[in-house]
This record gives structure tokens, sequence and C-alpha cells, in this order.
């Protein structure tokens, strides 16, 4: 048995072939998709689209997944993969800021995961396995408000009272000189050396991660100005002087970590927005004799008992029992698939109407894991977004370092003082610190997540506002994102009855399935009895709802059916209301019971199944006398956001695990350019991962099967009543089922990426003034630290106004 070429599952004994396509493949979606991408192998650029570092085909050991918190840019990962490299045992290491993970191929016989663990916790990172609970980040609260705040409160407090006013020659209100003098100074000194070090731990640690990198930052920029002050006035005040620069090191760290913790304090407040949704995994399983063990606990052969409602735990085999199973969050199937002794099951659907025993599969895994697995390698190798101020960074920081000492050495050489040539290069790094660079970015993304959050999205990443502008085409799932997923019931055709006494007399006898179809027929006869529009006579005599129908649960005079003798197989439903017999089902029902079946429902029931819809006939008296179509329905909406998304000059693409025909009436919208259908959720990431070798994707989809789709693109957009699986792989989540919210993503990233034009065009102009006047001595230290601040408060002014409001 051969693997996919597409997706690597197996084909089976059977496999789909083409003439015009190489390989064999599963399904018919795997070879249509296959058939349209296949070409993109030889692209120019595919090997840049890729992630740098691609897993070790021939490595031998294990790999481990551990979430690492502390990152918060490419720097970052660039150490972290530094440090695992330098461990024993490990083969190699790839981390993501943007999802918190790093990948570690190791020797399992070398080194174990939690050594890994603990080697990657160092410098202020904190490295642990994905599995584990977030941990508490309430300590920058702590570090932020007790250490910045109280004590630069505190040191600015003196400076207010005695040393400003000495800066601008008037009198302080006591001596400084003497015991209480110094006893003043030292004070000033512990309250700016507790701010640096514990309020700017985390920027003087990405300094030095940047170092150890070789990647200058902004940390570094920030950390040589607050830095290069602090020395300054530490060694000013240890030979008398008074003109001390502290309170530029504690302006500086202030200004900076509070711009990162109002970033985090939006984005934490639009995150806290998502409800708790479904878990996925199942923690235990249930034996053939009832008993509870763990799932860790299950060995290849074990008989399970899956009872109605319950999900499969792990790829199998059906021994005994029959029943619906809904693969819709696996598969992306919208329509729940019957399942009989010998057919195969995969872990994480769900059994909805009857008990089933299944046989574990040789592997004892579920498709549901598998799919978790890959969304977390997709993760964990995608190269993380660097910040637009980071690149920046690269060359600015060198530059102004080099001004600095360059400035200073002019100074130093046309006679001056060593003092003052040192207060000329001090001078340069305070003026230049980019507090208003620094600012720049968070404050922008702040405000694109608040007017995000305003409209029910929920930014997860700020990749988004990277990668949204770029995105060339979006592939849009269809169950339970073009369509809501769930099954209803859509039309009903009747000939030689009314449409509602068709409804009522299957509603009767359907109460005794939890068949999910039966379900929606039964859901629609209990709420109203309108479930079609008034439509006119079909061909043949079938006409649909009419004015004068009783309620669907009511007979004309009012009263409820009297049912019995019911029967449930896994082809209908038959019983008896008010003595007379009545079935409820698949056509084939009525086939050898010499039943008459007008033309005019056999042609219903085709149409409907050339919908994608699933056909119920409906007869009594020997004749069949309805069709009850079921199926799930398009949102409303949906024709226009697709049409908007296709006006950017955006390509639209709509890919499904639903079988064509339920796909058909996507191809026929003119914003659509192309629909592949009956995808296994494996070979979707694949789909995305092939469209994305040449262009920009961004993925909007639903389920755990979208999950590693998500996570493949450029940018994945999650509908929150989806999973928790797909929300962790997306960067943005819809929290409401409003497919509008779509393009209204996509308008609030270009707002926000113009307000991040104009914060970072009001920095650079600010440095190309600021710093010929520090060179030029116009500037002191304490008006270069003013002149910073201003530039500071400029940009968080532009940044509190709405940037959706531009569109």
């Amino acid at each position: 048995m051969s693997d996919c070429t597409l997706c690597e599952l197996p084909t089976g004994g059977d496999p789909h072939t083409a003439p015009d396509v190489d390989g064999e493949f599963c399904c018919r979606g795997c070879l249509a998709v296959a058939r349209s991408l296949d070409d993109v192998d030889d692209a120019d650029d595919l090997d840049e689209r890729r992630p740098e570092s691609e897993p070790d085909e021939s490595f031998d050991g294990e790999t481990t997944f551990l979430r690492v918190d502390g990152m918060h840019c490419a720097t970052c990962e660039s150490f972290l993969e530094l440090t695992a490299a330098e461990r024993e045992g490990v083969a190699a290491a790839e981390a993501s800021y943007a999802t918190d993970t790093i990948r570690v191929d190791y020797d399992p016989d070398v080194v174990s995961a939690d050594e890994l663990a603990e080697r990657l916790s160092v410098a202020g990172y904190t490295a642990s396995d994905r599995a584990d609970p977030e941990p508490d980040r309430d300590d920058d609260v702590v570090r932020f408000l007790i250490g910045g705040g109280f004590f630069g409160m505190m040191a600015m407090l003196w400076y207010v009272l005695f040393l400003y006013p000495t800066y601008f020659g008037y009198e302080p209100i006591a001596d400084l000189g003497g015991v209480s003098g110094t006893y003043l100074f030292a004070q000033v000194w512990v309250f700016a050396s507790i701010v640096l070090c514990y309020t700017g731990y985390p920027i003087l640690r990405g300094a030095y991660v940047s170092l150890r990198a070789r990647r200058p930052n902004m940390d570094l920029l920030v950390s040589l100005a607050a830095g290069s002050s602090y020395a300054y006035s530490t060694l000013a005040l240890l030979v008398g002087r008074t003109d001390l620069y502290f309170d530029v090191t504690i302006a500086v760290i202030l200004v900076v970590t509070a711009g990162n913790r109002y970033e985090s304090i939006v984005k934490r407040r639009a995150t806290g927005m998502l409800s708790e949704l479904t878990t996925a995994g199942d923690r235990t399983v249930r034996t053939e004799s009832g008993e509870t063990v763990a799932a860790e606990a299950v060995d290849p052969g074990d008989r399970l008992l899956v009872r109605p409602g319950e999900r499969v735990p792990f790829d199998g085999t059906v021994v005994e029992g029959t029943a619906a199973v809904d693969e819709a969050l696996v598969t992306g199937e919208s329509l729940p698939a019957t399942k009989r002794e010998g057919d195969a099951v995969r872990g994480g659907t769900v059994v909805t109407d009857a008990p089933v025993v299944v046989a574990v599969g040789e592997d004892a895994t579920s498709t549901l894991d598998r799919l978790v697995r890959l969304l977390w390698e997709i993760q964990s190798s995608r190269s993380g977004v660097q910040r637009l101020v980071d690149r920046l960074a690269t060359a600015f920081v060198p530059l102004v370092v080099a001004v600095a000492v360059a400035g200073a050495g002019v100074t130093l050489a046309l006679g001056s003082a060593p003092v003052d040539a040192a207060l000329v290069g001090l001078t340069v790094l305070i003026v230049s610190c980019p507090c208003a660079l620094g600012l720049a970015t968070p404050l922008a993304i702040a405000a694109g997540i608040r007017d995000a959050a305003r409209r029910g999205i929920v930014i997860v990443s700020d990749a988004v506002f990277e990668e949204a502008a770029d995105v060339e085409t979006v592939v849009l799932d269809k169950t339970g994102t073009l369509t809501d997923g769930e099954m209803r019931l859509v039309d009903t055709v009747a000939d030689g009855a009314s449409p509602a006494e068709v409804r009522r007399r299957a509603a009767a006898v359907e109460r005794a399935s939890a068949h999910p179809i039966a379900e929606a027929i039964v859901a629609a006869a209990d709420g109203s009895a309108a479930a079609d529009g008034p439509t006119p006579a079909t061909d043949g005599g079938a006409a649909r709802t009419a004015e004068t129908d009783p309620p669907d649960d009511e007979t004309a005079d009012g009263s409820s059916p009297s049912v019995a003798d019911v029967t449930v197989t896994d082809r209908g439903v038959r019983g008896r209301i008010d003595g007379e017999a009545v079935v409820a089902g698949h056509r084939s029902l009525f086939d050898g019971a010499a039943w008459t079946v007008p033309a005019s429902l056999d042609a219903a029931g085709e149409a409907a199944r050339a919908d994608g819809r699933v056909p119920v006939f409906v007869g009594w008296a020997g004749a069949v006398v309805g069709v009850l179509v079921v199926g799930d329905e398009v949102r409303d909406g949906w024709d226009e956001v697709v049409a908007d998304l296709a006006e950017g000059g955006r390509r639209v693409v709509v890919l499904t695990g639903d079988a064509p025909e339920a796909a058909r009436r996507f191809e026929d919208h003119p914003a659509v350019d192309e629909v592949f259908a009956a995808v296994p959720p494996e070979a979707k990431a694949e789909t995305v991962r092939r469209i994305a070798a040449t262009e920009r994707v961004a993925m909007v989809g639903d389920g755990s099967n979208d999950a590693p789709a998500l996570a493949a693109a450029d940018l994945g957009v999650s509908i929150a009543s989806g999973t928790d699986l797909a929300a962790d792989a997306a960067d943005a989540v819809l929290l409401e089922d409003r497919l509008a919210a779509i393009p209204e993503l996509f308008a609030v990233t270009r707002g926000t990426n113009r307000r991040l034009r104009q914060n970072l065009g009001w920095a650079f102009a600010y440095n190309a003034a600021a710093i010929p006047m520090a060179l030029a001595g116009v500037l002191n230290p304490l008006l270069a630290a003013l002149a910073m601040a201003t530039s500071s408060v400029l940009v968080v002014t532009n940044s509190a106004r709405a940037v959706y409001a531009e569109e």
C-alpha cells in the first residue's frame, strides 16, 4: 500500500490517479488539488517561502515542542536556538516567538525533554511542556507599578525639590553639601538602580540576548541610553559633581516599559473576550465492559465502548453496532457517515445515535492527535515575523553608537574637557534613544487590536498587521465558515399531501432516532411550519408549503398524532401513526415494498443529492408523498463578503472536506476563483502550503481539521464557534459568526499599518533633527530627555486615535 503523493495518507488498495497528474492519491480531493497546484513545486521562490530550517528526515531521535515564555522578537528566537544547540544531544532547534514555541530534535539517550526545558530556562526565559497550564504573568504588573512607579516617583521628587533648581540657576530649598547632600544623592542612586535593574530587567535582557545573537535591536539602544546616563551619573556622583542624569535613566526605562505594558494590557483584554471553547481531546476512555480507564493505558487491539454523544478516542474499526458518526470536526464533512461492523473510524469523530464498540488500531493514535502534532510542527517551524523596528535597529543601533563615539572624539580633539566630550556622546545616545521609535510599533498595534476587538475580532498575533497587507489569496473553508455547519430542514417537496402533513408525520416517527438528520426534521417541526418559503409548484404536481397548513406538530383538528411500533435502522425509521404505517428515510427503503414513488419526488431527491444535501423520502398508505431536504445552509451575506475580498485584487479559493456536490453552489459565484472539494485535513495544510509557495495566503476556518491549514497560512483566521485547536492555530479569531468581520479585519490592518508609518515617520524626523543639535552642543542631557519625552507624547497621542475610522 502506497502513500498519497499530496498528504501522505495511505491510498488504500485502489488509489486515485489521472494521466495528466503524476503520483497516486488517497481521494479525489487530493487529486484535484495536485492537478491545479502541482506546477508550483518548480516555482523559483518556493525555497524562499518555506521555513529556513526543515526537520532532518534521517534524524532517528525524538522531537519535543516546548512553550517558552518571554520571547518578544526574532532575536529571542536566535538566542534560544543557539542555547539549545550548545547542549549535547541536540540535533536541531527552531524557535518561533509568534507562537511562543521551540521545536527541539534530540537524542533521548543523551538528554531528556525535562533537561531541555531546564537548559532553555535562562536569561529570564521560562521553558515548559506545551501541555502544562499557562504561567501567571502578573509579575510584570508588580515590576512596573511597584518597582518602576514608586521608586521612580521618589527619585523624581528629589530632582524637583533639590536638583532641577540648580540646573536653571536657582537656589535649592536645602543645602546639597555635607552629610545631607550625600544622603540625598545616595537615595537617588538607589532608586535609579532599582528602576534600571528591576523594572528595566526585560529591556536589559533583550540587549544581552541581541549581543549573544549578534543581532542588535531596540532593546540594545534603549539599554545604552539608560545605562550610559546611569554610568555617567554614578561616576559624577563619586567625584562630587551635582549634574546627575539619573532622571534620564528613570524616564527612558519607564516610558519604554509603559508603552510595552499598554500594548500587553490591550492585547490581554482583547484575548480575554474569547469564551471557553470546546476542548476536542478526551483524557479517559471506556472499555467494552463499561470500565473507565486512562487513555494512556490503551493498547492496540483493545475494544472500547463509545456511546452516543461521545468522541471516538482512537483510530480503529467498528466491531459491534451501527451508528451515524459526525466527522465534521476532523474531516470537514458536514453530513454524518453511517459506520457498520468492519468500517474504519477516526479518533476525534463523534458517535451520534447509537453505541458502538471500536477496536483500537495498530498505532493507537487519534486522527485528532495527528492534527495536533501537525499543527505544532507547522507553528514551531514558522519563522517569527520580526518587528519592523527591530529590522531598522540592525542598522540604526550601530549608526547611533558610531555617531556618539565620533561626536565625543571630535569634541575632545577640539580641546574640550573630557567631561564635556563625554556629555556630547551621552546626549547623542539619550536624544536618539528610541522611545518614540520603540513606542511607534506597540502603540499602533495596540490601537489596531483595540479597534478590532470593538468589532468582535481578537488579534492573537502581531504578525497579522504585517501579513494581512500582502495577502494575495484568501482560502475559505466551507463547512462552519461559509455555511453554519448544522443540519437543518431546508426544503419540503410534497406530492399527494400538504408539506406540513409530510413534516408532521416524518417528525412523529423520527423522534425515536438520535441521528442528526432526524433531529433536524424534529427541530423544524417543533419550531415552525415554514421550513421552506412560498415557492411555486414543481413538475409533476409536487407542491410546497401552503399558507393554510396547520402547525407541524398537530393534525388539522389540533390533536397530536398517536405513534406506535417505531423501528429505527441505519437507513431510516418505520412506525405507525394513528394505526397507519409511515416510513421516513433512504430511497431504498421503498424499493422492495412495491411502494409508489412519483417521478417528481425522485427528481427532487436527485436534485437534493446534486446540491450536496440529504433527501429523506416520506410515505404512507403505500406511496411516497414527500421529500424532506436536509443540509447545512450558507451564512447570510456570504456572497457580499466574497465579493468584498475579491475587490481588493485578491484571489478567493473555497476549500472543503465535503463532496464536490456540496460545494457546487460556490463555483458559480463570479468572485470565487477556485473550489477544492473532498480534501482531507492533512491535505488541507499541504494545499495551503502549495499556494503559499508563490503568493501570500490567508486561511479562514473553524474546525480542528482546519487547524494545520490555519497554521500553514501566512495569515490564519478562525471563527470562535469552532474549536480550541482552530483558535490556537489562528492569528486572528472572529468572536461572532459574522463573515463581514473578515473584510473588516483587513480594513483594520490597513489602518494600523498607516498609523505605524505615521509614528515611525515622526520618530525618524525627530531623530534627524535632534541628533545634529546634540552634536552641536545645543542640547544637554536634560533637554535631550525632554525632547525625547515630547516625541513620545506625540506618538502616544497619534496612536490614541481610531485606526478603523480612516477607512
